[in-house]
């Protein structure tokens, strides 16, 4: 008798929340994986922006969405945790209402196991939600929660409910596990070693279809003080560039797909070995398609010939890591480019054809011990530089190594309440740097350089 697993991509509780081309990539390999390993698959995304029942939901602002395949989410307001009741912002529920949720997973046979994903180490409210209703319909049925939110803070989310917790890359933890709950084996697994072993992710599962991520890599070579990339893998590793290319040709030539998203960590570091034969071959296959980088490309590896490759191929969103035109901060934070080495970059992009409002540059705002005028003095450098700022505010990510700088310099306690993690509230706000300030920076990103010059 085939197992029968419920994988749950869950809704999220924030103040503001807006799809840039996501999707739970780690949890669509897995449910390929299970399929490869016999597994019957039954799927919940509790964001899927389609779901014909929310139509008929009261209270909800139905999401407005662009053919490229980003756009909002359905949202409710729903009531603030108690420690963020005094942040004078309404807080929301975004995706289907719990109402919604239940109809779909009643409809569902019962399952040996339910799988759920996490993101944001600050959206556990809404897990735990889920979660509890989880339990509520299908009483005795193991609940296993994996994803960032498990690896980055294991002690809060063993307060989750969930039987299990399940740190770290699923493809390794989830065998014994499901060994131990399910007496079965699986057999067919990846070489963790070699990327294009696993099989593709099970983005026939989705009701969206209008955007697939490309994973070309896992991990990254730098180590960036305010990132938490080398917690979440171990080390860098990286696909064939020629079987990045087929695979998008697949999403291409059985669904139409036409908007691709990249959320590497790296995907232009040493172009030789990726980005050029990658976007050399894509152009000769010719697919009318365009892809979106909305993560944080390097700017030191942009040349000439890789601008041209990058406009030509069809990189419409293009989005860099900046973080600060500080020299001091600059090497603080991980050193990836200097100022000089940022300048040439948007003149490259700019010759190839990108304009000025193509080219986003992310500045990180609220940094530990950071102040207005560093901000300022950032993008002032980002716009005279003929590319457009976007601010980045800083999240304090446990482990990573800014980390004990947050908890010193936060006016919330961070360590122990991960919902004071949240960017919006700007975490490690000082009087060098506070809320109002950063309005005043963020109105400052909106002005066109005719106003500026003004």
């Amino acid at each position: 008798m085939n197992r029968h697993i419920l994988l749950i991509n869950p809704w999220i509780y924030d103040f503001s929340a807006y799809d840039l081309w996501y999707k739970p990539l780690g949890l669509l390999y897995l449910a390929s994986l299970l399929r490869v390993n016999g597994v019957r698959i039954s799927w919940i995304d509790c964001l899927d922006p389609d779901h014909p029942d929310m139509r008929h939901e009261p209270h909800v602002r139905m999401p407005k969405r662009k053919s490229s395949g980003e756009g909002s989410y359905a949202a409710e307001r729903i009531p603030k945790p108690l420690p963020l009741k005094s942040i004078p912002r309404n807080f929301h529920r975004f995706g289907m209402t719990p109402r919604v949720f239940l109809n779909t997973l009643k409809s569902i046979s019962k399952p040996d196991v339910i799988m759920v994903t996490s993101m944001m180490t600050y959206w556990y409210p809404g897990i735990f939600d889920i979660i509890l209703l989880l339990k509520m319909t299908y009483p005795g049925v193991p609940v296993v929660l994996g994803g960032n939110y498990v690896t980055l803070c294991p002690w809060h989310a063993s307060l989750s409910r969930a039987d299990f917790c399940m740190s770290g890359p699923g493809e390794l933890s989830l065998p014994p596990l499901l060994k131990d709950l399910l007496g079965m084996d699986m057999p067919f697994l990846p070489d963790v070693q070699n990327l294009d072993s696993y099989p593709y992710p099970a983005f026939d599962l989705t009701r969206q279809r209008d955007c697939v991520p490309i994973l070309t890599s896992r991990g990254c070579p730098y180590r960036c003080s305010y990132c938490a990339s080398h917690l979440l893998t171990d080390r860098f590793r990286r696909r064939d560039p020629f079987r990045v290319a087929n695979e998008i040709e697949y999403w291409y030539s059985r669904f139409g797909i036409k908007n691709f998203s990249f959320y590497d960590d790296a995907l232009l570091v040493n172009t030789q070995e990726m980005a050029i034969p990658l976007l050399h071959e894509l152009i000769r296959r010719r697919l009318p398609v365009q892809f979106h980088c909305p993560n944080g490309l390097h700017l030191r590896e942009i040349t000439p010939e890789l601008s041209s490759l990058l406009y030509r191929t069809g990189f419409r969103t293009i989005r860099f890591g900046f973080e600060t035109s500080d020299l001091i901060r600059q090497k603080e934070t991980g050193g990836k480019v200097n100022n000089e080495e940022f300048r040439e970059a948007v003149h490259h992009l700019k010759l190839a054809g990108y304009r000025p409002q193509d080219i986003g540059v992310y500045i990180l705002c609220g940094l530990p011990g950071q102040s207005a005028d560093e901000v300022r003095e950032s993008i002032r450098f980002v716009r005279s530089s003929g590319a457009r700022p976007l601010l980045a505010e800083y999240s304090p990510i446990p482990g990573s190594d800014l980390w004990d700088d947050a908890i010193a310099s936060s006016p919330y306690p961070i360590d122990t309440e991960p919902l004071f993690q949240n960017n919006t509230l700007l975490p490690c706000k000082s009087a060098s740097l506070s809320y109002g300030m950063y309005q005043t920076l963020k109105l400052m990103t909106r002005l066109t350089p005719q106003s500026e010059d003004s």
